[in-house]
């Protein structure tokens, strides 16, 4: 017997919205619902909105909650209100059939409406490019750099500690501050700002440069090649993240896993306790997330 759809009708914005199903099990293992859901991305809007602005978001969207299977989306879906901003972006070494550059046609998220109204599609994750588009929605140069930390088994959050203390200073001697956003799947993010005169291969380049003499230097630590085989015991520090196509998680999304985590913004007091005892560093939920909010606000700073 197929489920029974729920429905009611809210004011987001000045937008009518019709959320459905509210009670149904999006994380089985802890039981928490879809409204749950709903109403920590109201919670969390916002810190996390001002970070979202003027990006397209790549969402992963679970129907039937993380029990189940998942699927990534980039374009607006059909149905896609008239007032949900959008962003058509050319997609490198894609053609249509008469031979033209490919586009796709990705939401922006600008508004407590936008980000509501996706997260009812079951969008629990949203992804989102180092760049942001312009007026017209054509994309600008990055504003900010990534650096994704993931270690190979058996290291962890431990030896990514290590490693973000050594990038975090290799990046402080170039002027540029970072912050650490543990990913609420394995490893660390760090972000740093920058002021748009980089493309996006400049900032790539500079991101795999940064990783090699790392590997260098550190090279029991550290690996800079995406071979899985060299990764064992060690982190792999993911400087691809900074390609024009590549998106990451979003700080303050959660994740599709077992449990409610978040892609979480950290203190570097935080990391440098991980460096001793992982559980410092410990992958957070949402719950704690907001409470943190409330007590320290958005540690998600990035100066340009």
């Amino acid at each position: 017997m197929p489920e029974k759809r729920t429905e009611v009708s809210v004011q987001v914005d000045g937008r009518t919205l019709t959320l459905v199903n509210l009670e149904k099990v999006m994380y089985p293992r802890t039981g928490t619902t879809k409204g749950e859901v709903l109403n920590y991305y109201a919670q969390i809007a916002p810190v996390m909105l001002p970070h979202l602005a003027g990006r397209a978001v790549t969402r992963i969207r679970w129907p039937h909650g993380t029990g189940d299977t998942s699927f990534f989306e980039k374009n607006a879906p059909s149905g896609t209100p008239s007032w949900v901003r959008t962003a058509t972006v050319p997609t490198s070494g894609s053609r249509t059939q008469s031979g033209e550059e490919g586009e796709l046609r990705f939401p922006v998220i600008d508004s407590l409406a936008t980000l509501t109204w996706l997260v009812n599609l079951a969008s629990l994750e949203l992804h989102v490019h180092q760049w942001t588009v312009t007026k017209r929605g054509r994309p600008q140069n990055p504003n900010r750099l990534v650096i994704d930390l993931d270690p190979g088994e058996p290291a962890g959050l431990g030896e990514c500690s290590e490693v973000a203390l050594l990038v975090r200073d290799r990046l402080a001697a170039d002027g540029l501050d970072s912050v650490p956003v543990t990913s609420g799947s394995k490893g660390l993010h760090l972000y740093a700002g920058l002021d748009r005169s980089r493309t996006h291969e400049e900032v790539r380049d500079y991101a795999k440069q940064i990783a090699e003499e790392l590997e260098k230097e550190h090279s029991k630590l550290v690996v800079s090649q995406m071979t899985k085989a060299r990764r064992g015991g060690k982190v792999f520090l993911d400087w691809s993240q900074n390609t024009g196509a590549k998106t990451t998680i979003s700080p303050y999304s959660l994740r599709g896993r077992d449990l409610p985590t978040v892609a979480a913004p950290r203190t570097w007091d935080e990391v440098e306790a991980g460096a001793d005892d992982p559980l410092a560093l410990e992958h957070v939920r949402f719950e704690e997330v907001l409470e943190r909010v409330q007590d320290q606000g958005d540690l998600f700073s990035l100066p340009e």
